[in-house]
């Protein structure tokens, strides 16, 4: 089980075909997911089915962050933000617009290897490039690196890793009582008991190094 407070924006990250989708369909509930995807669909069905994504990749990325924003700043309750923040600049983005809105930013990893995050790729029939999928490889691995160490990316105020196998099991669930604050801590509860237990003993939180920084 994982607590959200009123305010809070969970950032659910990996690489492109970790299972975020996957887990976020069971996991989510009734909690608002912004997902590049629902703009992707949006732009898709309204254009002529000739036009390569390509083309207006940079529209949907646009706008998709221009709906994190909105939301952040306009509605109310927690939000779930669907990234694979593998890059630094973009985590560093959603901290300052976390900040901004007044919500603790916090990060949701889904740790799976590159294999596995092909064979997602494959299962959706959506294949990122080889070239910006070695890219995205290349940069989750010093994230994995940094999180197992116990460092939280710079202005999250925590951070939970988890394997696809106990990602599954996973279910996000908004609290009553406020928001969680930087003053105050929470952090995100483990998968219920019902996990495999070697699944589960690979789910780790990262706390905040008391020096240095997350890329």
């Amino acid at each position: 089980m994982i607590e959200l407070g009123n305010r809070d924006l969970l950032v659910v990250a990996g690489l492109p075909g970790a299972g975020k989708t996957t887990m976020l369909r069971h996991a989510a509930g009734d909690l608002r997911v912004l997902d590049s995807d629902q703009v992707r669909g949006r732009l898709r069905a309204v254009l002529p089915a000739a036009v390569p994504y390509r083309l207006y990749r940079p529209v949907v990325h646009l706008c998709h962050r221009a709906r994190i924003v909105g939301c952040a700043a306009l509605r109310r309750g927690p939000l779930v933000v669907h990234e694979p923040a593998t890059r630094a600049s973009t985590r560093r983005w959603l901290a300052v617009v976390a900040r901004m809105t007044r919500r603790p930013a916090r990060l949701l990893w889904l740790d799976v290897s590159a294999e596995e995050a092909l064979a997602g790729q494959h299962c959706r029939a959506r294949i990122v490039r080889s070239r910006s999928f070695a890219r995205h490889v290349a940069r989750a691995r010093l994230v994995r690196e940094r999180l197992h160490a116990g460092r939280v990316p710079p202005g999250f105020l925590d951070a939970r890793v988890l394997t696809r196998a106990v990602a599954q099991y996973a279910v996000l669930r908004p609290v009553a009582g406020g928001p969680t604050t930087a003053s105050a801590p929470r952090r995100l509860r483990p998968a219920p008991r019902t996990d495999p237990p070697r699944a589960a003993a690979t789910s780790r939180t990262a706390r905040p190094a008391a020096r240095g920084t997350a890329g």
